[in-house]
């Protein structure tokens, strides 16, 4: 069954309380997020979106995943 935008925002805001989270898209599939996040400062590209996917506990593994796409924006607070 597909995602929807404020299931994903719910999974998200587990593993980052405080941060400013967006997410869009309205097919379920394919969406976006951005998460900006004190936690990702000093961390590169890589380790912040692993830490995002790893939030997501398993909703985008593989074809079965429920999550097929998702662009992903993350920083730290300016």
């Amino acid at each position: 069954m597909p995602m929807q935008a404020n299931e994903i925002e719910e999974l998200l805001r587990i593993t980052f309380p405080d941060a400013q989270i967006v997410v869009e898209g309205s097919d379920g599939v394919h969406m976006s997020a951005m998460v900006i996040d004190e936690s990702f400062r000093g961390k590169n590209r890589v380790q912040q979106q692993r830490a995002v996917y790893a939030a997501l506990k398993g909703k985008m593994d593989g074809p079965s995943g429920e999550l097929h796409a998702l662009a992903l924006t993350t920083k730290a607070p300016e």
